[in-house]
């Protein structure tokens, strides 16, 4: 059990959409750990209360609560935004982390409509809807001349989107979400709204059941090969987040550069030690 957090400093109110399991869990843990109040959200009340009754026996005296919500409802929103305020008090940032690549990595035309329909209204609607209660929550909320709030999407660019493996329903919502930060940081600016920043985050390649779905297993040892723990990528982008200011960026976890280095270096690893592995076999 761990009773001490990181950072004595100021705490923040932090909420995370699809926060009960992978990176949205390893995100809500890593601000606990910072002394962080923090609201996660998911669509599976038995794993929401997992997740929640997990974090509060490993870190003594957390404050973090659960929301059972489906990104993508209109049901209910005021109550929603009812519950965010006044468990968190103040909403300092704000991870629309929920998504999902659909059932399967297939052609779109060998998609069923349904699973289209779902990955679609999930990425694109559900970054749009929670955004706009973000704004409408953070606007009423002291603000300054400079962005003192924050708001995290996770879109594809266009080269993300076409080194991507999912299938087409994934690539073009998650494109549409990294428009909706670009259009909606600009709409804020226009509109006088100073305290609210507006930024693409972006972990890179995470160590999931959305990452390893519906792969070889030639790929799956490459992806577990040059992919990262949740819980690594998180201990990196929690201060990141933490300390945004300004809008318009995206926060990463490692820079395009780097990543790029890092897969060479692992890549070149594994080829080197081939030989070896097959010279001296367990």
């Amino acid at each position: 059990m761990n009773n001490q957090s990181k950072d004595p400093g100021q705490s923040l109110g932090i909420f995370i959409t699809g926060g009960s399991r992978g990176l949205g869990y390893a995100l809500a843990r890593e601000f606990l750990l910072h002394g962080d109040r923090v609201i996660i959200s998911g669509r599976n009340q038995q794993q929401l209360d997992r997740s929640v009754g997990s974090l509060k026996t490993e870190i003594y005296g957390c404050e973090i609560y659960g929301l059972c919500r489906d990104v993508s409802s209109r049901d209910d929103l005021d109550l929603f935004k009812s519950l965010i305020i006044t468990r968190l008090g103040q909403v300092d940032r704000w991870i629309n982390n929920a998504g999902t690549a659909g059932m399967r990595k297939a052609s779109l035309w060998e998609l069923d409509v349904q699973d289209i329909m779902e990955t679609c209204t999930t990425n694109l609607s559900g970054s749009l809807l929670m955004s706009k209660i973000a704004v409408e929550i953070m606007s009423r909320q002291p603000s300054e001349d400079m962005p003192l709030y924050h708001i995290f999407n996770m879109g594809f660019s266009s080269t993300g989107a076409k080194l991507s493996r999912s299938n087409i329903p994934h690539k073009a919502s998650k494109l549409g979400v990294a428009a909706v930060s670009s259009f909606l940081e600009r709409e804020l600016r226009e509109q006088g709204f100073t305290g609210i920043g507006i930024h693409e985050l972006s972990p890179g390649l995470v160590k999931t059941d959305l990452l390893f779905r519906d792969t070889s297993s030639e790929t799956k040892e490459f992806l577990d090969l040059i992919a990262e723990s949740p819980e690594k990528v998180a201990e990196k982008l929690v201060p990141k987040i933490r300390d945004a200011h300004g809008t318009g960026g995206t926060i990463r976890y490692r820079s395009l550069f780097t990543m790029g280095l890092h897969v060479l270096i692992r890549f070149g690893m594994k080829k080197a030690m081939s030989p070896l592995r097959e010279k001296f076999p367990e």
